[in-house]
């Protein structure tokens, strides 16, 4: 009987991503348990398939997902120690305001902090106009793309910020929350999405300056 209309691709990965949910397990051996390891797997691909565009691109990605939220419910249960403050930031898409501060928060802070991004709503690649934008800073996306948004990374956060998506991102005690009110990118031509660029930076600076008082937040 032929698989479900929708299902095909994820049951054509199956193999692989297994061999994903195997090498995941033994890096976080002691941990996450391994049943728990092919779940976020599964999930992950499950998550980031719904608005691929190209599917021979899913494993690996849906790998490298996994990693970062793994790492991220390690963090939030303390078997992990976190030695920097942990940052997300938080759009609709993730494909251009959250991943134009995590790349600008990489830049300026270097590993003196850890970023994540993630999106309500991810889209299925970032904006151009976003690449181009940041390339021109000399920060290069190619290895980036839009994430959903999920309770371990919010969890795993020491400070959420976020941009234009409501109340989509769940609130716990303990965590700082911003909100930063930015342009959509939607139908802005380049100068209008390098405006936003620079307001972002502005604000990165700020909440650099507060998280790591002791040092220059720009390197």
């Amino acid at each position: 009987m032929s698989a479900p209309r929708g299902q095909e691709g994820l049951l054509s990965a199956d193999a692989v991503l297994h061999r994903a949910a195997e090498r995941l397990a033994h890096q976080f051996t002691g941990l996450v348990g391994e049943e728990t390891v092919e779940r976020v797997v599964f999930e992950s691909y499950a998550a980031l398939a719904r608005t691929a565009t190209v599917t021979s691109l899913l494993p690996p990605l849906a790998e490298k997902f996994s990693h970062d939220r793994l790492t991220a419910l390690a963090q939030s249960r303390g078997l992990v120690v976190k030695t920097v403050p942990e940052i997300l930031y938080v759009c609709v898409q993730n494909s251009g305001r959250s991943q134009m501060a995590a790349a600008i928060t990489r830049q300026l802070a270097g590993d003196r902090v850890h970023v994540r991004s993630a999106g309500s709503q991810p889209a299925a690649e970032l904006l151009p106009g976003v690449v181009t934008v940041l390339e021109e800073a000399g920060i290069d996306l190619s290895g980036e793309f839009p994430k959903p948004l999920t309770d371990d990374v919010v969890r795993a956060a020491d400070a959420v910020v976020t941009m234009g998506c409501g109340d989509a991102c769940p609130l716990y005690p303990g965590k700082r929350y911003l909100d930063w009110q930015l342009t959509d990118l939607a139908g802005l031509d380049l100068d209008g999405v390098r405006a936003v660029r620079d307001e972002i930076q502005g604000h990165v600076e700020q909440l650099l300056a507060e998280l790591l008082p002791s040092t220059q937040a720009t390197s």
